[in-house]
């Protein structure tokens, strides 16, 4: 649509805005499938979460004489009582929060040089040395049950953090190499080039270069090293053995009794659990997606 307006005596053409009340699009029936799947995979995400809100506050004779799907009669706190009281929960936090930052800091930086070394460096047998990387991540746990049980009792780092933090930052350290080795395998060279005319060492060039351009890439990975840390469950078992050296998914194996188990404890104890993960992905959870959209749009 048109109209004419009149500036110095002569008659100019004006295009007048469009009016922004045009109905959206109809959506199609892809569009409506994948609402309803990303709505079921929400349901069935949350549902766990509901089973230990409605139990973790019922009496242990509620939870006896109910499904785990009723109501609580009335709030109860016994559970939560009984496992703050009864379980060292401050202790085995920290354990798991020392544990998994320093994998995740100790991971990162390892992945980086190594990464460094094969996709920048472009040393020989480069994919071989990558396939190993990714071979590393496929071994089973119980494998190496054995070998580094006896190694950390010769070093005598039984019941000692730094048995699962060497462990694991090598673990995930394979991981983050085998990654971080594609990505900088693709480098513009351009940039290292102008940047070593510029007298730059190599150690300026991944410090001053290449870490602040894969930065989001970085922290996506220290996110997931902490995550992936604070789950583990078979090898901190096997080499942290006294009351002061757990974690917290150790502490809560304890409340699994051979003949007999506090259920509601349990539960309540599983909910205060999670609650410090559940900030943690709070915190930052606008880096994950930075860190996952950077690059989609250049």
């Amino acid at each position: 649509m048109t109209t004419l307006t009149a500036s110095s005596g002569k008659a100019t053409r004006t295009e007048a805005p469009e009016q922004a009340n045009n109905k959206s699009r109809p959506r199609t029936p892809a569009e409506w499938i994948l609402m309803v799947l990303a709505a079921l995979g929400a349901a069935i995400i949350v549902f766990p979460m509901l089973l230990l809100l409605l139990n973790a506050f019922k009496s242990p004779a509620d939870y006896a004489n109910s499904s785990p799907l009723d109501w609580p009669e009335a709030l109860d706190f016994t559970g939560i009582k009984t496992f703050w009281e009864t379980q060292n929960f401050p202790r085995a936090l920290w354990n798991s929060v020392f544990i998994s930052t320093m994998v995740a800091i100790l991971a990162v930086v390892l992945s980086v040089l190594n990464s460094f070394a094969i996709g920048i460096g472009r040393v020989k047998g480069r994919t071989w040395i990558v396939l190993v990387f990714l071979m590393a991540n496929l071994i089973p746990q119980e494998m190496l049950f054995d070998p580094l049980f006896k190694l950390y009792d010769d070093w005598g780092l039984l019941s000692n953090p730094w048995s699962v933090i060497i462990t694991f930052t090598v673990i995930q350290a394979a991981f983050g190499t085998y990654l971080l080795s594609s990505l900088l395998g693709t480098f513009p060279k351009e940039i290292l080039e102008a940047a070593a005319v510029d007298g730059a060492s190599r150690g300026k060039i991944l410090r001053s270069v290449i870490v602040p351009i894969i930065r989001p890439t970085l922290s996506v990975l220290m996110v997931f090293f902490f995550i992936w840390t604070w789950n583990e469950f078979l090898l901190p078992l096997a080499f942290l053995n006294t009351s002061d050296s757990l974690t917290v998914p150790l502490l809560l194996e304890q409340l699994n009794g051979e003949r007999q188990t506090d259920t509601t404890t349990l539960i309540a104890g599983t909910l205060i659990s999670i609650i410090p993960t559940i900030i943690f992905f709070l915190i930052f959870q606008r880096t994950l997606t930075r860190g996952i959209t950077a690059g989609a749009v250049k």
